[in-house]
């Protein structure tokens, strides 16, 4: 980013020290070396030397010094020049003026005055007349509007990638974010169905085996007693079998059930670890939803969050889930940027195909005022998500 502030400073330095060496070798290949030409290259060595001790590129930056000597040193010999009557006309300000404007601050806004000023303060002294001044100021004023222009212009580019730098920062702070979601979903999930196979079905099992244990004690010495315990154990086992089975489904049910909660969750961390601020509106009453099809659903609403903050810079979201009698409806609005043309990149063409997996459709577009839109409509059939993968 600083790559753009050296080039110019640089560039500027480069000019400013080329005039004063091309005023240098204008005096020192004249053959007078009179007193008044060894004063003038003193003079301009001075003008050349003294101002940078006080700004160089990266290494000084005494921006306010620079420009007073500058005008005492520079400008002074200027003023001297501009009065001579055989040099009306080829004596100019012009760089050290762009110099000026390049490192102008509001301390030393009162230079621009100042350089309006030079050519007339020689009408003072010399015969210069109204008309030579008055465009002498108007250029030294020009070329210093460039080089507050230039500045600008360095400034804002340096500003962008600045700006630049922290979104992508933000942006893999989202992306860990939301990766570390899914896998305290994932974990948190698995954590729970194995409690709950070990405390459904571990007495079952442990029960099989003492009695197994028994119908093989019985054997030898009631072997009658020892099938009827066998009996009742494949009938245990039936049993044990059902309840598995029956576990399996309620799971089954409790993630379809949890759609609305899920989403609800979702919500409280990403506000919570983000501060957008969210609202979730729900809408009819809630359904059975397959988990496959909760799983998309929620990956959409993730998907939708983490682009309206990384890419259109929203402060503002809402979620809206409605049920109706024949479709599930999602719409996640934001108050981000508009998105223009919309390119299908790796995280919407999942999405699109997630919910297309569904028999449903996506859709992404922009609002009227301003902002975003990702809607998505999913068919329901009976009392559950009709879904086919």
């Amino acid at each position: 980013m600083k790559k753009v502030f050296y080039i110019m400073d640089w560039g500027i330095f480069g000019l400013r020290s080329y005039n004063y060496i091309l005023l240098l070798l204008h005096i020192v290949t004249d053959n007078d070396y009179s007193s008044q030409s060894l004063l003038d290259i003193v003079w301009l060595l001075a003008a050349l030397i003294i101002p940078n001790l006080f700004w160089f590129p990266q290494l000084r930056t005494n921006k306010e010094w620079f420009i007073l000597l500058e005008l005492l040193l520079g400008g002074s010999y200027y003023i001297k020049s501009f009065m001579q009557a055989d040099q009306l006309g080829s004596v100019d300000y012009l760089i050290p003026s762009l110099t000026i404007g390049y490192l102008l601050t509001r301390k030393t806004a009162w230079t621009l005055p100042v350089l309006l000023l030079l050519p007339f303060a020689s009408m003072l002294f010399g015969e210069v007349t109204w008309d030579l001044a008055l465009g002498s100021s108007s250029d030294n004023l020009l070329f210093s509007l460039i080089g507050i222009w230039v500045n600008f212009i360095a400034r804002a580019y340096h500003e962008k990638n600045k700006l630049a730098k922290e979104i992508d920062e933000q942006n893999k702070l989202l992306t860990i974010y939301t990766a570390e979601i899914e896998r305290m979903t994932l974990l948190e999930e698995r954590n729970r169905m194995s409690k709950e196979m070990h405390d459904t079905l571990g007495h079952s099992f442990i029960s099989l085996i003492m009695s197994l244990d028994a119908a093989i004690a019985l054997l030898d010495k009631n072997p009658n007693q020892a099938k009827e315990k066998l009996i009742r154990i494949r009938e245990l086992t039936e049993h044990n079998l059902d309840e598995m089975r029956d576990i399996v489904h309620k799971m089954g049910e409790e993630e379809n059930i949890s759609l609305v909660n899920h989403a609800e969750k979702l919500v409280s961390n990403f506000r919570e670890y983000t501060g957008t601020v969210i609202r979730l509106t729900l809408t009819g009453t809630e359904r059975i939803v397959h988990f496959d099809a909760r799983q998309s659903i929620i990956r959409l609403i993730q998907e939708s969050f983490t682009n309206a903050l990384k890419h259109g810079k929203a402060t503002e979201i809402e979620l809206n889930i409605r049920f109706s009698p024949s479709t599930l409806q999602v719409s996640i609005r934001n108050n981000g940027k508009p998105l223009g043309k919309i390119e299908y990149g790796f995280g919407l063409t999942t999405m699109k195909n997630r919910i297309e997996m569904l028999g449903g459709t996506l859709s992404i577009s922009d609002l009227a005022v301003a902002g975003a839109e990702v809607r998505c409509e999913i068919p329901l059939q009976g009392d559950t998500l009709y879904a086919t993968n």
